[in-house]
């Protein structure tokens, strides 16, 4: 009897540190711009717990994969070309996306710590109501994102 108590003490411990652990990282806020009339540019600002390892980013719409920041998962092949995601600092995961279809798009940015469930965010992006990243837009979206854009910038040349 004695002995099934502790286990059920321990049972209930276990899963408010994992519930705790798995709930810690959140995704913020996802915005959104046109670096031209083709390429879309997605930021995802995350909070994580306090002295975290850095999380792995992934972007997707529905079940496939646009691209991850985790070497263990494979990009879905139509978007090695097309999207490509990046961590940096301030944590802030940033997709750049080549040649964004006409009409509306769902994007959702995953943030995962370790082997805890991913915090997400799904944003409709509409291509025709897209604004572009124009240096005040960036400003207003936090500090140093101007000099984000322009190191990523490359990549979409």
């Amino acid at each position: 009897m004695h002995q099934r108590r502790n286990l059920g003490r321990m049972f209930l411990l276990i899963t408010v540190l994992l519930f705790g652990f798995a709930s810690a990282q959140k995704v913020v806020q996802l915005t959104y711009c046109s670096l031209n009339e083709k390429h879309l540019r997605m930021d995802c600002k995350y909070a994580l717990p306090a002295e975290s390892p850095e999380p792995f980013c992934k972007y997707t719409q529905g079940e496939r994969l646009l691209d991850t920041t985790n070497p263990d998962e494979e990009q879905h092949a139509p978007y090695k070309t097309r999207a490509k995601a990046r961590i940096f600092p301030g944590n802030i995961c940033r997709l750049l996306f080549k040649n964004l279809p006409k009409g509306k798009s769902n994007f959702t940015c995953n943030i995962r710590l370790g082997e805890s469930a991913a915090a997400t965010k799904t944003s409709v992006v509409e291509k025709k109501l897209l604004l572009p990243c124009s240096a005040w837009s960036v400003l207003l979206q936090g500090c140093g994102g101007l000099l984000l854009t322009l190191m990523t910038l490359p990549m979409l040349l």
